[in-house]
């Protein structure tokens, strides 16, 4: 597969009426953001000069594909993504994740720095791997998990255009792979996930986050080492507000002490660009951990 080297990142750059426009490097994309209800700040021609562009209206559809790369590399908070266009308008990346990125960057870091050990970090739903890279980069030990073969390949792809060898790689269905890890006395220091609100694996395994998200998060608790650094979810699902992410978080950390943040995930660009907000987060810490910082 051949890159194209771009170290230029992400940003937004414009949303309303129901669009965003964004930046990924030097392309420059228009897609349906429902979130965006308000009235667009840059005049009609500048969203007109987009590379291309992708509707759900009478089916996926992009328009302008010819003008686009097939592959192109962008880096976001000194993670290199390589980015490719999908049938369903996704890019390989989901950049409102920036912040968590950073966040999980720092607690590895500092937990590596005070024992001199690589923390075991489990990351469930995992995509295309920014969550594990950001780990990775820090000095953990990931185990990066998701059902689509084709995901855990762009992701090892990811760790390849990074440098990263500290990955262990697996297809399969979350619970089942949890359970196995707790009948065998698997045990990790942090845990990230992001579930879906709808997916089926290679499998035909169906996940479905009103129902299963409770289940989820119990195996979560006890695959946590006797002394955890963090469990982090995210969430794009309508309807799971921070919240709602805060009060399953806590219930699933019970008796473990510690603090829980919760918030919005924000796509971003320059001060006078309206933040979008694209996702929900809720981040438990140890008190231990917040002491180690």
């Amino acid at each position: 597969m051949t890159f194209q080297n771009n170290s230029k990142g992400y940003e937004l750059l414009d949303s309303g009426y129901g669009r965003k426009l964004e930046r990924f490097g030097d392309v420059v994309l228009e897609r349906p953001c429902s979130q965006a209800i308000w009235v667009p700040s840059l005049e009609r021609r500048i969203w007109d000069s987009a590379d291309a562009t992708f509707d759900r209206e009478d089916g996926n559809r992009w328009d302008g594909l010819q003008r686009l790369p097939r592959h192109w590399v962008i880096e976001e908070c000194g993670i290199k993504f390589n980015l490719s266009v999908t049938d369903f308008g996704h890019l390989g990346i989901f950049p409102e994740q920036r912040a968590q990125w950073r966040w999980i960057g720092e607690q590895v870091k500092t937990e590596c720095a005070r024992s001199g050990k690589a923390p075991l970090v489990l990351n469930l739903f995992a995509y295309s791997g920014g969550s594990s890279m950001a780990a990775a980069l820090a000095g953990g030990a990931v185990c990066h998990l998701d059902a689509s073969r084709g995901m855990v390949q762009w992701a090892s792809e990811n760790a390849a255009l990074n440098d990263v060898d500290s990955v262990r790689w697996i297809v399969d269905d979350a619970h089942k792979f949890m359970a196995r890890e707790i009948k065998r006395g698997k045990v990790y220091d942090a845990i990230i996930l992001d579930p879906p609100t709808f997916g089926r694996g290679e499998g035909g395994a169906m996940y479905k986050i009103e129902r299963d998200l409770p289940e989820t998060l119990q195996m979560c608790r006890r695959l946590l080492s006797e002394n955890p650094l963090f469990m982090l979810m995210s969430a794009h699902t309508p309807g799971l507000s921070p919240r709602v992410g805060g009060n399953l978080v806590l219930q699933a950390m019970d008796g473990l002490g510690g603090s829980i943040e919760t918030g919005e995930m924000l796509l971003t660009g320059s001060e006078d660009v309206l933040p979008l907000p694209s996702g929900t987060f809720a981040r438990w810490q140890s008190g231990a951990a917040q002491n180690r910082g």
